[in-house]
């Protein structure tokens, strides 16, 4: 049957922590620890989505952060530099991420109705394995674990926007077709990352990056501030190739219907 069999689910801002907040504030704290930088939430989310190796890499490259690193040591970030922060990053992230493995409201109920309808749920991450390692065993302690999982350090090819972690999991779940598949994320990598695999590609435009505020900042704002927020998000998700965003993940099998009167129509992604 041309119908959805499998969805490819981020974690941080589409699973779990509502807002992402475990990496971004720790990108804060390795680069002020190690070289005394200072920079901005709005800045370390940027990259969101790139294994995290790569995201500091990025944020090097950023104008703003480039002139102070220029304007403090006379030059831009080396590989060593990046490094540096690279090891100071990961025993904070690991030691972190546990208190950020809360499914997001809707997510163990959408996983349950989408299993039911005899979909495999996949998923793949920006994080290294050390850090899935403690993240995985703590959100399933509260309800969620996926199918199958992999991690950015996990493929020699390496992780996104390329489609590589994306088609493992179609390998391991053993699924006909990437245009069957679904992935699903909160930030732009993640959403080329789809795209690049064949897949039709979701983004989620209050969980996570893109909005960026906590569950609780998140029920506190105005519907005219929301309505702002989540169309500032809406915008790059599109921008960056999604097919379709929605909210959050307990609308995706609702729109997954609607993806399978298109497929059923012959068309694809």
């Amino acid at each position: 049957m041309k119908r959805i069999n499998a969805v490819v689910l981020d974690w941080a801002g589409t699973t779990v922590d509502f807002g992402s907040f475990a990496p971004t504030q720790i990108f804060i704290e390795a680069f002020h620890g190690v070289f005394d930088i200072d920079i901005t939430l709005a800045e370390a989310r940027i990259p969101m989505g790139l294994g995290k190796w790569q995201h500091i890499e990025a944020l090097g490259k950023l104008p703003t952060i480039d002139a102070r690193w220029q304007h403090r040591f006379g030059r831009s970030m080396t590989t060593d530099d990046i490094n540096a922060i690279y090891e100071a990053f990961m025993p904070l992230q690991i030691a972190k991420v546990v208190d950020f493995a809360a499914p997001i409201e809707g997510v163990v109920d959408t996983v349950s109705i989408l299993r039911a309808s005899g979909i495999k749920i996949g998923s793949c991450s920006g994080y290294p394995r050390a850090v899935m390692e403690k993240l995985v065993p703590a959100a399933e302690k509260l309800g969620y674990r996926p199918d199958y999982w992999i991690a950015s350090d996990d493929l020699v090819a390496g992780g996104r926007p390329g489609p590589w972690m994306a088609l493992q999991n179609i390998i391991e779940l053993g699924i006909d077709s990437v245009a069957h598949c679904i992935k699903v994320d909160d930030a732009a990598p993640g959403i080329e990352e789809g795209r690049n695999a064949g897949m039709w590609s979701v983004g989620l435009a209050l969980s996570g990056n893109e909005f960026g505020k906590t569950w609780d900042e998140y029920q506190r704002m105005s519907a005219d501030d929301v309505a702002h927020l989540r169309q500032q998000a809406a915008n790059k998700l599109f921008a960056a190739g999604a097919h379709y965003v929605i909210d959050t993940l307990a609308d995706l099998p609702d729109l997954i219907e609607k993806i399978n009167v298109r497929l059923a129509n012959g068309e694809r992604p």
